[in-house]
């Protein structure tokens, strides 16, 4: 080969091997550059499912407990385990501070329900769920009442991670307490009267959410949009902060007590599908505390011995609580043993003091493993004893009695108006120590017997003749009413020289009869229903003692006037001479009695206050039993009626009784050394003012109604409305026939007397109530037709009577007020019997 030509080829080798090696190394340096810059990864779904540590954070503040809550910034993630799926919850909702002004205070239940957290997918729910209905899983029913009972889901969360074991979810809660869920937070009845149209959710965020064993406590903060505010109305807002209380619900529930009238007892209903009726039964049932005996004790129950319960009924004693107060309200607690040893248990009940802040930092009264009683820094003059129960069974879980700084308030006032005539010890408006701690010892028993499922016993009172309450023999026996749950405050029928009387009310024969009918164990019952022959024996043993009589409070017009609050004794117009006699002491001695070197007037205002309405008081107990009908619940196995009319002369005493201490003025009540010390005006107006009540109360239309009826059934044995008309109108004009002088106070009245009638003659019907709302039950409703009853010819002759005495009246007299008063009585009558 020629030279020239190798040497050609060698120069086109090695030209095509170079630029093999550079587009070789150029292809490496792509490939390097592919591997340091990767592709990013595809971003995560919306609300999909991340590893653990991705959502419970480094950041996250873990509170372990029924459920472990995270907090991250304002996040609060709920990692819930799969345990507690399907399991039932009860969540209460409170107010747990609120504004001024508003009747909803704070501790108010405002809302309960029975909650299932349920996995579904990638969500999870929270659904409520409702006992009202129910009927026996066996039976063919059940599923028609489950169709009925679909659980509507109150809030829906996207899982956001599973912990590492896979045993428990996560989900983020924040929304359920940020947001607007009506079931949560302010009540409609409540929304309506401030009008309140949403919520703004940048001024409402949660407050703090707390895990403990048994229970989660949510405290949120809800700020609402509302035209009609109960202060700071050009805010145009009202803020509240809302407890929310999640308690894990046993998964046993209590064996039920079954409900009988005859004894009184906080409830729950439910209504029965399954049961033997041809129809639905409503079921009522017993809330209690679970009170078991233990199996190494039981021989000995049988035996009569007493035995301690498996668990205590354990309070605690706020530690807020002033120290001076606290054995107190513990003894209050304890006085409840001796009703608990009637049940076959010896202490079933006792009181403690919580641990301090370094024995046990992560103790709170919150934590529903502890019931306390709260003492709270509020103006509120109240104590109130309110419980949580399983709906399933009744069992109560815990309670926390909400006691109010200002209670003591209160009991000063009733204390003073109702003993001072008899009482050095109250003949001042600062009590010594050990007097101030009786009383709360009174309202200490008086609140926990509502936690154990007592309510009030209105009827106690009326078992003791008035005379007895006089004897210091009897009353240290027995105090002041067979029930401490009645509202029998303080001993005013005592009179001066009645020496050592008890002055008070202590757990009673009612009580431990109460405590033992609901609470002691029938061992040999199976079931709720297996028990009831024994405990309707238990009931037969004391027919017709009027001891062991359970009256039903009454909310509104009296119907049943042996069941009212604040009285005393079996003879109402006997307990009020009694204290009226009190009254009339107390007075002349005000200002000595309420006098401190330096202070103002405002405690004798007070005081002088306390008997106008300790007087008030007592003409309500003696005008409700006009129309009155007495009830003392039976069944087909006793004798003797249900319900019973007042008797006829009672009646008219009744009447004659308030006609002479309060429509003919009571002179004695206006002391104008007092008047001119505390106020630039105002008596007439209050003397006004308790005649129109109680001139009200005689002419409510559902008493005269009960009149005519009683008129009709009994005939000439019943005081009838015709009667009672005549006995008022004879006191109320008596100056018309006798002629003397018509007072200020008279002339109030009869005017006051002419418009109840004019309002009566264009009064709309009553109907009957509709079962609702929680003091539903406490109202007696009469039904009156109000056109069609007697009850307008009635009315429209005594004004015809009144118009012509009125006007012979007018022209007989020469005074000039006089005839001006009597000319406008006709002249009002006339526009009411001949509108335009």
């Amino acid at each position: 080969m020629p030279k020239k030509i190798l040497v050609n080829l060698l120069t086109l080798m090695l030209v095509i091997g170079f630029s093999s090696t550079v587009e070789a190394q150029k292809k490496r340096k792509r490939k390097k550059d592919v591997a340091v810059t990767p592709t990013p990864p595809p971003k995560p779904k919306k609300n999909a499912i991340q590893p653990y540590n991705k959502a419970v954070t480094k950041e996250a503040k873990t509170d372990d407990g029924l459920f472990k809550i995270h907090t991250i910034d304002d996040t609060y993630l709920y990692e819930i385990p799969d345990s507690l799926f399907e399991r039932e919850f009860l969540m209460v909702t409170r107010i747990a501070k609120n504004t001024s002004n508003n009747r909803s205070f704070g501790g108010q239940k405002t809302n309960t329900q029975v909650l299932r957290w349920q996995k579904k997918g990638k969500t999870v729910l929270l659904r409520v769920v409702s006992y009202n209905t129910v009927a026996d899983k066996e039976l063919p029913v059940h599923e028609a009442v489950v169709n009925s009972n679909f659980e509507p889901v109150l809030f829906s969360f996207p899982i956001k991670a599973y912990n590492n074991e896979k045993t428990a979810t996560v989900i983020d809660a924040t929304e359920l307490f940020s947001t607007d869920v009506k079931a949560l937070g302010l009540p409609s009845p409540v929304r309506k009267s401030y009008k309140i149209t949403k919520l703004d959710t940048k001024k409402s965020f949660i407050e703090s959410i707390k895990s403990y064993p048994k229970n989660i406590e949510v405290h949120h903060v809800k700020t609402y949009a509302a035209s009609a505010p109960p202060t700071n109305s050009s805010t145009g807002i009202v803020s509240v902060e809302m407890s929310s209380s999640m308690i894990l619900l046993p998964k046993e529930p209590m064996k039920r007590r079954i409900f009988d009238e005859r004894v009184g007892w906080f409830t729950t209903s439910q209504t029965d599908y399954g049961s033997e009726a041809q129809k639905s039964d409503k079921i009522t049932f017993l809330d209690r505390w679970r009170l078991e005996v233990k199996k190494e004790d039981i021989e000995k129950f049988k035996r009569g011995e007493l035995v301690e319960p498996k668990k205590q009924i354990v309070y605690y004693i706020d530690r807020a609580t002033p120290k001076k107060w606290r054995k107190h309200i513990k003894q209050g607690i304890e006085n409840w043993q001796v009703a608990f040893e009637a049940a076959g248990f010896k202490n079933a009940i006792i009181a403690k003091d919580p641990p301090t802040k370094e024995e046990d930092p992560e103790w709170s009264p919150e934590d529903i493993r502890y019931s306390v009683v709260r003492y709270l820094a509020s103006p509120i003059p109240n104590a109130n004893g309110p419980h949580v129960s399983d709906p399933r069974s009744g069992e109560i879980l815990e309670s926390d009695i909400n006691w109010y700084h200002n209670v003591m308030s209160l009991l000063k006032g009733w204390f003073f108006v109702q003993t001072a005539a008899i009482n050095p010890e109250a003949q001042t408006t600062e009590f010594k120590d050990n007097v101030m701690g009786e009383l709360i010892q009174f309202v200490s028993s008086h609140e926990v017997g509502h936690t154990l499922g007592l309510p009030h016993n209105m009827g106690s009172s009326s078992a003791y003749p008035v005379d007895s309450l006089r004897s210091a023999t009897f009353t240290k026996k027995h105090g002041t009413a067979p029930a401490i749950m009645d509202y029998a405050r303080f001993n005013y029928v005592a009179q001066p020289g009645d020496k050592g009387v008890a002055l008070m009310p202590n757990i009673g024969v009612y009580d431990k009869y109460a405590i033992r009918w609901g609470y002691r164990p029938i061992l040999d019952a199976k079931t709720a229903k297996d028990e009831k022959e024994t405990l309707d024996n238990w009931i037969l043993e004391h027919d017709g003692d009027p001891l062991y009589r359970f009256g039903h409070q009454q909310a509104g017009s009296v119907v049943d006037p042996s069941s009212q609050t604040e009285d005393l004794g079996d003879d109402a117009i006997k307990a009020s001479k009694y204290g009226i006699a009190n009254l009339k002491r107390i007075v002349p001695n005000l200002i000595n009695w309420t006098a401190e070197k330096g202070k103002n007037y405002d405690d004798l205002k007070t005081m002088y206050g306390h008997v106008i309405s300790q007087f008030n008081r007592y003409m309500g107990h003696v005008s409700s039993n006009i129309g009155g009908v007495y009830e003392n619940y039976k069944t087909y196995d006793q004798e003797g009626a249900v319900y019973t009319y007042v008797d006829k002369e009672h009646q008219k005493n009744c009447l004659k009784f308030v006609n002479t201490q309060l429509f003919e003025t009571p002179t004695w009540l206006i002391d104008k050394n007092i008047i001119e010390r505390t106020e630039y005006s105002g008596i007439t107006e209050r003397i006004r003012a308790i005649q129109v009540k109680t001139l009200n109360n005689i002419l409510n239309l559902g008493r005269m109604t009960r009149m005519i009826e009683n008129e009709t059934l009994n005939g000439s044995n019943a005081y009838t409305l015709v009667s009672m008309m005549d006995d008022l109108r004879n006191n109320i004009w008596s100056e018309l026939r006798t002629g003397k002088k018509i007072d200020t106070y008279r002339r109030n009245l009869q005017r006051a007397y002419i418009e109840k009638l004019a309002n009566i003659m264009k009064a709309e019907d009553i109907k009957k109530i509709k079962s609702s709302g929680s003091y539903a039950s406490y109202v007696k409703r009469t039904t009156v037709t109000v056109k069609q009853s007697d009850i307008i010819p009635i009315v429209r002759g005594e004004l015809n009577s009144i118009k012509r005495d009125a006007k012979r009246a007018a022209n007989a007299t020469t005074n000039k007020l006089r005839k001006y008063h009597l000319q406008d009585i006709v002249k009002r009558i006339d526009t009411i019997l001949n509108p335009r």
